[in-house]
């Protein structure tokens, strides 16, 4: 079996950045060693940063490929997963956990319940055919706000690819949409008139409550015996954190608020907030700014969310901007979230985990990716 060797790299590690050499192959990291190595079949990288390759616990961009426009359906679905998962390996990206909605939060003229059997379909055909890049998982969103939502998993509750489940309230004036002209904005730019969007909102703020309450403890009950990580989403007060540990949850996805950001730490769930965010300099919803959790020390986890490419450059921000270290940054989107999710396989350069790794340059503000390699093989 081949080895592939990499010397005069910028090896990033949990705590420090070293000049050094790592050599891997398909069964693993086989020695992670400072210093150069002159073996002639060394790759001498240049000064380029190695790094464990990024881990997605929540991405939409796969939904992008299925409906490409408003109203328009991808025919050929395992077509449409392959396109994500290249753009995924490109962003660095080797374990991903595609976020699949499950259920509607616009009511029945949201696309996505349209999508989502075409999704969990193709996600399946492809880890079965063994034609993926990268490593992927899926985290099933579940919009308590449905009618339908219980009926739509049942199918999928024992499936194996399901890994993480999500607890998403998108009502509008709650978490995430408390302000509804932010809610506004984002549901015309999708193709809403004002007409549906005053009729959705309506509907919704009448439905949402009876159905999140019917459907929490039921989603909870669901997964809850197959062990699988649980989160909250958009939690905007102490006491959303306080139902979400109380049916629970390990993770705060989201946080909107500083105060909510603070009591998830406080009370040992782990932070995931958006990438970019970071890279926008602000969140799109109103939501508080993910660079100041991180200066502050609240911000374990980064997702891509609906920017695969923005994990990496929220990394880069944070250091050069923010103060991160680069180590610090770069556990945002690896060991951190590999650990958040139990992936001990991963996530980190040390010898006999995964080959899962990253080659990058930066040039100004812009990281410049070189390779990605999936289980040792180049992947990007």
């Amino acid at each position: 079996m081949m080895q592939t060797v990499l010397t005069n790299a910028r090896l990033i590690l949990e705590n420090e950045v070293v000049t050094g050499t790592i050599a891997f192959d398909e069964t693993g990291i086989v020695s992670v060693d400072q210093g150069g190595s002159s073996l002639p079949n060394a790759i001498d990288v240049g000064g380029d940063y190695v790094a464990p390759g990024l881990v997605e616990m929540h991405t939409d961009n796969m939904e992008k490929h299925f409906m490409p426009r408003p109203k328009v359906f991808w025919p050929n679905g395992l077509a449409a997963a392959l396109v994500h998962d290249a753009q995924m390996a490109a962003a660095g990206v080797t374990t991903v956990y595609d976020a699949v909605c499950a259920g509607t939060p616009f009511s029945a003229k949201d696309y996505r319940k349209d999508i989502f059997a075409d999704v969990m379909k193709a996600l399946a055909e492809g880890k079965r055919e063994n034609v993926f890049r990268i490593d992927h998982r899926i985290h099933m969103r579940c919009e308590l706000t449905s009618p339908d939502l219980i009926k739509d998993i049942e199918p999928y509750q024992n499936d194996e690819l399901v890994q993480l489940v999500s607890l998403m309230d998108h009502t509008p004036g709650q978490r995430q949409w408390r302000n509804i002209e932010h809610l506004r904005t984002y549901a015309m730019g999708n193709g809403k008139t004002e007409a549906e969007f005053e009729e959705d909102v309506v509907m919704r703020q009448q439905e949402g409550a009876t159905n999140v309450a019917k459907n929490w403890s039921a989603v909870v009950d669901v997964f809850r015996s197959r062990g699988i990580p649980l989160a909250t989403h958009d939690d905007t007060t102490p006491e959303h954190v306080a139902d979400g540990i109380a049916s629970g949850a390990v993770i705060s996805e989201f946080p909107t608020t500083i105060e909510a950001a603070e009591a998830a730490k406080k009370h040992g769930l782990a932070t995931v907030a958006g990438a970019p965010n970071v890279v926008r300099g602000g969140s799109h919803s109103g939501g508080v700014s993910v660079s100041e959790l991180a200066e502050k020390g609240l911000l374990d986890g980064l997702s891509s969310d609906y920017v695969p490419a923005s994990l990496l450059q929220a990394v880069v921000k944070l250091n050069a901007s923010h103060g991160v270290a680069l180590p610090e940054a770069m556990g945002m989107v690896t060991w951190k979230v590999a650990d958040i999710l139990g992936l001990k396989d991963r996530g980190h350069l040390k010898s006999g985990l995964r080959a899962d790794l990253l080659r990058f340059k930066v040039l100004g503000a812009t990281p410049v990716i070189g390779a990605v390699w999936s289980k040792g093989e180049r992947a990007f």
